[in-house]
């Protein structure tokens, strides 16, 4: 019979004992060295990235804005006076003159103003020459007694002569004598009163002609003034050029100062440019400019700037110089670039998508091999249209990512497939 060992059980207790520590200390060690492995960076198709090399040199500083081309001294044509819409003769598009008849209105109460105002005229025309005739006349009634009191005193001073010799004669009295020159003396200061007269008279009839000629001139004035308004009614462009607006329609009543058209002029065009109000600070008058028309580009410069920002971009006018290409008209829509400066010497690369200028950024770099990319962050300075500096990160002959990259910002490598 057999007796069974005590000693057999107890080796293979601890044999299971020793087994599972082992298991246990494996597990252990498994988990902690799967627990210090990285994560396997995410694979990112080339295809689908825009990657761009560092270069060292020439930069050429631009901004860009859109916008649309204007007339420099749009022409607009108000209503000079009240009036009704009658005829419309043209439409917006047309070749027009500084004669061509636009509009024709009417007025009845202003027609019948101007013939008031034409007749009042001619009164005081007549009131005018009737005056002149009067005062002439009452001249000559003047004249023609000063001429009468001359003579006499003339004939009193001979016939006081005549006297005086008599009395020295013997043959007149000194009494009477004496009353000859009285009587002269006293003709001769009439006539001089009579002379005084006249000559005041002619001052009193320069007076009241020019007081009548004043009146004659405020009716012409005003006839003038009338007739001008009824002119207005026949409203013509009075320049020439295109006719691009018509705001009015036949039968409207409009007042004076209405606009009622605008004409330009499409050799004389600018280019007003919409500008990121973060980059215009740069901008000044003067700098070049280049406008794309579509059908073109032609060179200008800056002429003015906007000083208010409106909607997050700031007006600059681009003064074109040269020929206009063809197609070029009020309204067309263009995109301007504006050259800032030039700088020389430095480092720069492709601009990424969300870099702004003076600041900090990371960019995924490409390794050696090109098969994969680790984020480094990178100090940008000064940026363009599609360029920008870099001031710290990166070094001539580096590639980097320019694309949006926000997907993968938990994650500093990538693959590249």
């Amino acid at each position: 019979m057999d007796v069974p060992r005590k000693s057999a059980a107890r080796n293979k207790k601890i044999r299971r004992i020793v087994t599972l520590v082992l298991v246990l200390a494996a597990a252990g060690v498994v988990t902690k060295v799967l627990a210090g492995l990285k994560p396997a960076a995410p694979s990112v198709e080339r295809a689908q990235v825009w990657m761009d090399t560092v270069k060292r040199g020439p930069m050429l500083r631009q901004v860009r804005g859109l916008g649309t081309l204007v007339p420099e001294t749009p022409w607009t044509i108000p209503a000079l006076t009240d009036g009704r819409i009658e005829r419309r003769l043209a439409l917006p598009g047309i070749v027009v003159h500084p004669d061509t008849v636009l509009l024709v209105m009417s007025n009845p109460e202003l027609e019948q103003e101007l013939v008031d105002a034409e007749w009042k005229l001619k009164a005081a025309k007549a009131e005018l020459n009737n005056l002149r005739v009067k005062l002439q006349s009452d001249r000559l009634t003047e004249e023609a007694a000063e001429a009468t009191v001359e003579t006499n005193a003339h004939k009193a001073r001979m016939e006081a002569d005549r006297d005086a010799e008599l009395r020295r004669l013997g043959l007149k009295s000194d009494l009477e004598a004496k009353i000859s020159i009285a009587t002269a003396e006293d003709l001769l200061n009439q006539d001089k009163i009579e002379k005084q007269r006249l000559g005041i008279g002619l001052e009193s009839i320069t007076a009241q002609l020019a007081v009548q000629q004043a009146t004659v001139e405020q009716l012409r004035a005003m006839y003038e003034l009338k007739k001008n308004q009824v002119g207005a009614l026949v409203v013509k462009a009075g320049v020439g050029g295109i006719l691009t607006q018509m705001a009015v329609e036949v039968g409207q009543r409009v007042t004076a100062g209405t606009l009622l058209a605008k004409v330009v002029q499409p050799e004389k065009l600018k280019a007003e440019l919409k500008v990121p109000e973060t980059q215009a600070k740069d901008v000044a008058i003067g700098q070049e400019a280049s406008v794309d028309t579509r059908n073109g580009i032609i060179d200008g410069h800056v002429s003015r700037i906007d000083p208010a920002a409106e909607n997050g971009t700031v007006t600059v006018d681009v003064k074109l110089e040269g020929a206009l290409p063809q197609g070029a008209r009020p309204d067309l829509s263009v995109d301007g670039t504006i050259e800032l400066e030039k700088l020389t010497g430095v480092l720069f690369v492709g601009r990424p998508t969300f870099g702004q200028p003076n600041s900090q950024i990371g960019l995924f770099r490409l390794d050696q091999d090109g098969r994969g990319a680790t984020r480094v962050q990178v100090k940008l300075g000064r940026g363009s249209v599609n360029t920008i500096e870099i001031l710290d990160g990166l070094r001539t002959g580096d590639q980097v990512i320019l694309s949006d990259m926000s997907a993968w910002d938990a994650h500093d490598r990538i693959r590249l497939n």
